[in-house]
C-alpha cells in the first residue's frame, strides 16, 4: 500500500458553540495563543511528511483560503514602514506552505463529518489518508499524525487516535473498548458514541485524528444516515468493525488541548500560552498577581 501523503481537515461544521463570533469569523481561525487552530494542523501535518491538504469547507467559509494567501499591499506598507517584525511573521506562514498543495471542497449541505469526508473521494483516489478535526491540537514532542504514521507502516489498517479522559466525562465523547497489543496500541473492539459511564468500561476516548483506508469510502457511501439525517465517522467506523474489519487505536504522547467548546478553547489558551518562549514567563508573573 502506498505511503500517506494526503489529508482532508474538516472545516464545514456550523461552530454554533462559539456563536455569536462564529457567524463571521470561522472557528478554525479562532487564535490559539499567536496562531488559528488551522495553523497548528498545516505544522502537524508538514511534519508528518504529508503534501497534499484538502480542506472541506462550508460555501460561507471561503475566507479561511484567504488567510494563506500572499498580501502584496499590506508586504508593500510593511516595507515603507521598516516593520521587519511583521514582514517575518507573513514570510513565516508563505514559508509554512512551501513544499504544500493546498486544495478546498465545498460541502453543500451540513450532513456531518463522515458526508464531508466523502466529498473528496475523487481527490484522495485509492491511497489512504489522513482526516484530522480542527477542534483537536496535540501539544507533544512527536507531531500527533506522525505517531499514527508510525504504527500505519507496519499494521496497514485503519487507526484512531486515542486519549485517556477521566470517568465523569466519558458521556462527552466517542468511547472505545479495546483489546491491548503492545504499549499505547490497542486493537478496537467496540465503539460507543457519548456512552453512560456505566456504559463502558474503558477510559479511552477518540480524539480528532485518523489515518483511512480507500475502502472505507464504500463505507461511507453506503452508511444510511442517522435520525438526523447526517452520515457520521463514528457509525461508519462502527459498521466496519460489526463487518469484521480491523481498526486499532493509538493512544497518543503528548498533551490533547480541546478547542470545540468557549471553555476548553480558553484552557488550550492559557496551556500554550504558559509554554510560550515569549510570553510564557511574563503571564506566570501576571498569574501571580492577580490570583
Amino acid at each position: 500500500m502506498p505511503e500517506v501523503k494526503k489529508a482532508i481537515i474538516l472545516g464545514a461544521g456550523l461552530g454554533t458553540r462559539f456563536l455569536p463570533l462564529s457567524k463571521i469569523v470561522s472557528k478554525e481561525l479562532w487564535p490559539l495563543v499567536d496562531r488559528p487552530l488551522i495553523q497548528y494542523l498545516i505544522q502537524e501535518l508538514k511534519s508528518s511528511d504529508i503534501n497534499q491538504i484538502i480542506f472541506i469547507l462550508s460555501p460561507e467559509k471561503k475566507e479561511l483560503l484567504s488567510y494563506f494567501k500572499k498580501a502584496p499591499i499590506l508586504e508593500k506598507i510593511l516595507r515603507a514602514k521598516k516593520d521587519d517584525k511583521a514582514l517575518v511573521e507573513l514570510q513565516n506562514l508563505q514559508d509554512l506552505q512551501k513544499g504544500i498543495s493546498i486544495a478546498s471542497i465545498f460541502q453543500k449541505k451540513p450532513l456531518d463529518n463522515g458526508h464531508a469526508i466523502l466529498q473528496a473521494k475523487e481527490k484522495i483516489g485509492k491511497e489512504p489518508f489522513a482526516v484530522l478535526f480542527c477542534d483537536d491540537i496535540i501539544d507533544s514532542k512527536v507531531p500527533a499524525v506522525l505517531q499514527l504514521l508510525n504504527v500505519f507502516k507496519t499494521c496497514q489498517r485503519p487507526i484512531v487516535a486515542l486519549s485517556r479522559v477521566p470517568k465523569e466525562k466519558v458521556s462527552a465523547y466517542s468511547m472505545v473498548e479495546v483489546e491491548k497489543i503492545a504499549h499505547k496500541l490497542y486493537k478496537i473492539k467496540k465503539i460507543v458514541e457519548k456512552p453512560a459511564p456505566n456504559q463502558i468500561q474503558s477510559d479511552l476516548a477518540i480524539v480528532g485524528k485518523y489515518i483511512l483506508t480507500p475502502e472505507f469510502f464504500d463505507y461511507l457511501k453506503l452508511q444510511k444516515p442517522n435520525k438526523k439525517d447526517e452520515i457520521t465517522l463514528a457509525e461508519a467506523l462502527d459498521t466496519y468493525l460489526r463487518d469484521g474489519k480491523v481498526i486499532y487505536g493509538c493512544e497518543l504522547e503528548g498533551k490533547w488541548l480541546e478547542c470545540g467548546n468557549k471553555l476548553d478553547w480558553l484552557k488550550s489558551n492559557i496551556w500554550l500560552s504558559l509554554k510560550h518562549p515569549q510570553f510564557g514567563e511574563e503571564l506566570r508573573r501576571y498569574l501571580k498577581e492577580i490570583t
